[in-house]
This record gives C-alpha cells, sequence and structure tokens, in this order.
C-alpha cells in the first residue's frame, strides 16, 4: 500500500519538499558559527566580493589595535607624550582616524609617509607619538586599499594596485620597527620580545595576518577583471548554444 502511494507524483512531491525543508533547516544550524552575525540593511548594498573585503578590513583594523596597545606596553614613553594611559591614547588616535582629523604632530602626512615620519631622527627627530603616527598610516592605506571607504557597497571595489602597496608598506613597516635605532643606538621602538619572561610577538603576528589578508584582496581583485571575460564568454556560448548542446545524445 505504502508503495503504490509513494509512487504517485503528489506523494513524491510531499516527500521531495519535506527532505529540501530538513536539509535547508540542517544548513541554517551549521552557519550559526562564532563569527556569524545578524544580517544589516547595509548588506543588501554590498555583493559577495564587497562583504568579504569589509571583513577582512574589519579584521585588519583588530590587527592594528592589537599592535598599538603591545607597543604601548613595551613603549610607554609614548602614550605619555599626549595622553593619561595606553587605552586613552588608543581612543584619541582612532577618534582622528574614524572623524578625518589629522593628528597635530604628523603635519598633515598620511600613508607611508606618516609611518617614516614616525621613525625620523634627523635633522629633527620626531617628537609626536610615535606609535600613533604609524597607527594613522597604517588606517589610511588601509581605507585606500579598501576603494577609499570604510564600508564597501556595490558601487566601490577593492584597488588591486593599491592593496598590493599597501601590503608592502606594513612589511616596510615591520623593518622600520625591528632596525631604526636612535642617536644613543637604541631601538625607537621594542616590539618583539624573547627571553626569560617568555615571548612577546603580537607585532609580527599580527601585521603578517595584515600582509596576507591585503595579498590575497589584491589577487582576488585582479581576478575579477580577469574572469569577467571569461565569464561573459561562457554565459554567452551557454545561452546560445546550450540548447543544441541539450540536444546531443550522452
Amino acid at each position: 500500500m505504502s508503495e503504490n502511494l509513494l509512487s504517485t507524483p503528489l506523494a513524491r512531491r510531499a516527500v521531495l519538499m519535506g527532505g529540501l525543508a530538513a536539509a535547508v533547516l540542517g544548513l541554517a544550524g551549521c552557519a550559526s558559527t562564532e563569527r556569524a552575525e545578524a544580517y544589516g540593511n547595509n548588506e543588501w548594498l554590498q555583493s559577495g566580493a564587497n562583504r568579504i573585503a569589509n571583513l577582512a578590513l574589519r579584521d585588519n583594523l583588530q590587527s592594528i589595535r592589537r599592535v598599538q596597545l603591545s607597543l604601548y606596553r613595551r613603549n610607554p614613553r609614548e602614550w605619555r607624550k599626549w595622553a593619561t594611559s595606553a587605552e586613552d591614547a588608543t581612543q584619541r588616535t582612532w577618534d582622528a582616524i574614524s572623524q578625518d582629523v589629522p593628528l597635530a604632530a604628523l603635519r598633515g602626512t598620511t600613508g607611508i609617509d606618516a609611518i617614516r615620519l614616525a621613525f625620523e631622527t634627523q635633522p629633527r627627530p620626531y617628537e609626536g607619538d610615535r606609535v600613533a603616527a604609524m597607527v594613522v598610516g597604517w588606517a589610511s592605506m588601509l581605507k585606500q586599499a579598501n576603494g577609499g571607504t570604510w564600508e564597501q557597497t556595490m558601487l566601490d571595489g577593492v584597488n588591486a594596485e593599491n592593496s598590493y602597496r599597501a601590503a608592502r608598506n606594513v612589511e616596510i613597516s615591520l623593518w622600520l620597527i625591528g632596525s631604526k635605532t636612535g642617536p644613543d643606538g637604541q631601538p625607537l621602538l621594542l616590539a618583539t620580545e624573547i627571553s626569560e619572561r617568555g615571548r612577546n610577538l603580537v607585532v609580527d603576528r599580527e601585521l603578517s595576518k595584515v600582509v596576507a589578508r591585503l595579498d590575497l584582496l589584491a589577487a582576488q581583485a585582479d581576478e575579477k577583471y580577469r574572469r569577467a571575460a571569461l565569464d561573459f564568454g561562457q554565459n554567452w556560448l551557454l545561452g546560445n548554444l546550450g540548447p543544441f548542446f541539450s540536444m546531443v545524445q550522452r
């Protein structure tokens, strides 16, 4: 009796819809990871590539915050130049970045120029917060690589060249942190520490993550234009010749 019921079109359709519903519920459960976020209204204006770029920018900015706090812990003299604590200096720095208000000590410089100014010793040493100067430089490069915006929509896109250049500039920053010294021969900024007290590799680890994300975004942006011609050709081929291919016996 059951075989006869399942053999009818209506019964088969009911079973199929039930299985589809179970599969959708299962996928929804799998998607509920710790990193999952509720949908935002602005996401409807973003493509998949925009969303990935925005997530990468978010993670890169978080990495820079970790680097800033790590550098402040080893170089307290920097935040003491203009703030009451490392947290206060961090908040002031990011308020200036988000409000697009330049730090007075940077004299209007941004990007790699701000980073180089942070390590200036001749003819006049840089008197501002060297850590904050680097953070401003990194943030401005990340924004430029993200299409000049903090949050992409379908009207924006990653600039492959700017993203690649930003990755190289972050690598230059790592070199400057590890090699630049003052007139007394001491490092201008203490970062990596391997001693009896333990290992502190936060700066190297987090900035390496930033470089990796920027390189991946640059490759993705470059591939997007390469794939555009291929996708157009494939769509044209399938759209025009697809019906003929379906008639071919296999």
